[in-house]
């Protein structure tokens, strides 16, 4: 995964918010040295010259107009280039048939990301806490809120966007190489807001398609006995009420769509690794590892547990 920052751009929006950033970077460095240089020039004069010239205010009425005058003319020129960028980024995407289309969801404390098709709703692809894009391609995310206010930040490829509650707003983004992208949330919005991450896969077409042919197959059929167990415990547990499997008679909304849990690279929207040993203590009590989740304790018999996570193992 490459550093998270908005100065490492990876697309063309957050590479324009990094070029304005440099301007007005070396723009304050140029103001700050010449700043530096009169007033150096100023204590100098003023040791040579004790005695009061005739005439001085005059000067200085006038340095002091030119200097305000520079003022203006820079911090007008700044407010271009700042309302320009704006103005490039806000409409990147517009109007491109081509554009890839992602709705996410922020939720106390996690991403909901779904892929729909519009030709046929019943395709549409549900994932959570990682999306996953063509490169070189244009890409809306529709984004919204369940909750409270929220904010999504990917600062390799763009700005900030909020999240606010019955609305619905809009952001482009396009990864012009591949890589893995670290975003998050970037407003206050509760007790977990630090662990609410989000990363972003950029990929080759290729890569991206075939990607998207297996998350959008139903969940895995178990074939060993341990994981047709798992399947019974996570039907008849807590599981089935909040969690949703595409193909099996789990039918949840409140949490995580766990179609293809097992693919994904971390739990509690990066919270931890996803591997058995922290999807068995995610499991039997995630309050204690991210205290707030809505996602209860579960008291389970070591085996059913063994058994679960050899059924959530094979949702790939």
């Amino acid at each position: 995964m490459r550093i998270q920052s908005a100065l490492d751009p990876a697309g063309p929006q957050a590479g324009q918010i990094a070029h304005l950033f440099w301007i007005f970077t070396w723009v304050a460095v140029a103001v700050y040295v010449i700043t530096l240089l009169f007033l150096f020039i100023a204590v100098i004069k003023g040791r040579r010259n004790a005695e009061p010239r005739l005439g001085s205010e005059h000067s200085l009425g006038i340095g002091v107009g030119a200097a305000a005058g520079v003022t203006v003319a820079v911090l007008f020129a700044l407010l271009v280039a700042s309302v320009a960028t704006g103005s490039a980024i806000g409409t990147f995407g517009e109007n491109d048939p081509r554009q890839l289309e992602v709705t996410v969801t922020g939720h106390q404390w996690w991403w909901e990301v779904k892929y729909p098709d519009a030709l046929d709703p019943s395709a549409t692809v549900s994932d959570a806490n990682e999306i996953h894009i063509p490169i070189h391609t244009k890409v809306l995310l529709r984004i919204q809120t369940a909750d409270v206010i929220h904010s999504l930040w990917v600062p390799n490829l763009h700005g900030k966007r909020d999240l606010i509650p019955g609305r619905v707003n809009k952001l482009w983004i396009e990864a012009d190489r591949p890589g893995v992208f670290r975003a998050q949330c970037a407003e206050f919005c509760g007790l977990q807001h630090a662990h609410m991450a989000l990363v972003v896969f950029a990929q080759k077409p290729e890569d991206f398609a075939q990607w998207k042919a297996a998350a959008s197959q139903g969940a895995a059929t178990p074939t060993t006995p341990a994981a047709i167990r798992g399947q019974q415990v996570f039907l008849g547990a807590p599981c089935a009420k909040c969690h949703n499997l595409v193909g099996v008679d789990a039918y949840g909304t409140i949490g995580p769509d766990l179609t293809h849990i097992a693919s994904r690279k971390t739990l509690g929207a990066g919270t931890l690794i996803n591997n058995r040993g922290n999807l068995a203590g995610w499991i039997s009590n995630a309050p204690a590892l991210k205290p707030g989740v809505l996602m209860p304790p579960n008291v389970m018999s070591a085996g059913e547990l063994q058994d679960l996570l050899a059924y959530l193992e094979t949702l790939r």
